[in-house]
């Protein structure tokens, strides 16, 4: 059989469908819940496989230090954890805005990881890898296990769940939102008991959006604006917002009157990410 040595692979976006803060731990990080969708939209990585240990990250990568990209730092943890001598050559074309709360940064690296442990033949487990992941950011291990979920403790303990396939349309206001200044602010609510019995019978919110309106007045005319529409949300610490309909073309008339200050995307739900089905499809014939 050829081995691949060069492939594509989407890094997907996710929508937090509620997010309920329930108690800050001693350690800082906070206990909730949330459910978790992903979307058959994403950034796009490129994968190829070098003979030396070197790792190369190019494309949409802005102004940020190397050590500092989660690219970088997944295909490194990747390699050190298993004393790896092959390299690789990643690009990065962007499509997922930065602090908009759709988890690019986060999908990126789990992408990295589940990639590279294709292309370089390590062949951890799922659970390992999930393991790394969350040394790289709460949001990683969605991401690695890829299927829609229920999300408990700071996020790393998944519940899986079906969910009906919907047409999203999600606008990012061109505002930046800081995860961690919403989650150290002092006004963020974070006492929502948690969800006793079918989760699907609540009521459910965004404990997050309160704040980030009242911090970012964008978001909330883009909220405002989309209820024209159907019922908005927020998803995670913001900035995106986003409106829920059972077709593509209720979705593709949203996108379409958007206003010109802002971007947005159109794509459906899918309970299994789409990086596993396409690394699945190179790698698992």
């Amino acid at each position: 059989m050829v081995r691949t040595t060069s492939f594509s692979v989407i890094a997907p976006a996710k929508l937090n469908l509620f997010l309920h803060i329930n108690g800050r731990r001693a350690d800082g990080y906070h206990e909730l819940e949330t459910l978790f969708t992903f979307l058959n939209f994403g950034d796009e990585l490129s994968f190829e496989l070098t003979s030396t240990p070197t790792i190369l990250v190019t494309g949409d990568t802005k102004d940020i230090p190397l050590k500092d990209n989660l690219i970088y730092k997944a295909a490194l943890l990747l390699q050190t954890q298993n004393k790896s001598q092959l390299g690789v050559k990643i690009n990065l074309i962007k499509r997922l805005p930065m602090g908009g709360g759709v988890g690019g940064g986060s999908s990126d690296a789990a992408t990295t990881l589940l990639a590279l442990n294709k292309l370089w033949n390590i062949n951890n487990s799922v659970d390992e890898l999930a393991d790394l992941g969350l040394q790289l950011g709460a949001d990683v291990p969605v991401f690695i296990r890829g299927q829609s979920a229920i999300a408990h403790g700071i996020g790393e303990k998944l519940q899986h769940v079906e969910l009906e396939q919907k047409w999203y349309c999600v606008v990012h206001p061109n505002q930046h939102v800081s995860t961690a200044k919403i989650f150290t602010h002092p006004d963020l609510k974070r006492d929502t008991p948690k969800i006793l019995g079918d989760w699907k019978c609540q009521t459910l919110s965004n404990d997050c959006e309160p704040l980030v309106k009242k911090l970012c007045p964008e978001v909330e005319k883009t909220l405002q604006w989309l209820l024209k529409y159907a019922p908005s949300k927020m998803t995670g610490t913001g900035s995106c917002c986003f409106v829920e309909f059972a077709s593509q073309v209720q979705a593709q008339d949203v996108l379409a009157n958007l206003p010109h200050t802002w971007q947005g995307f159109i794509a459906s739900s899918v309970n299994t990410s789409p990086a596993h089905t396409e690394l699945a499809a190179i790698f698992d014939q």
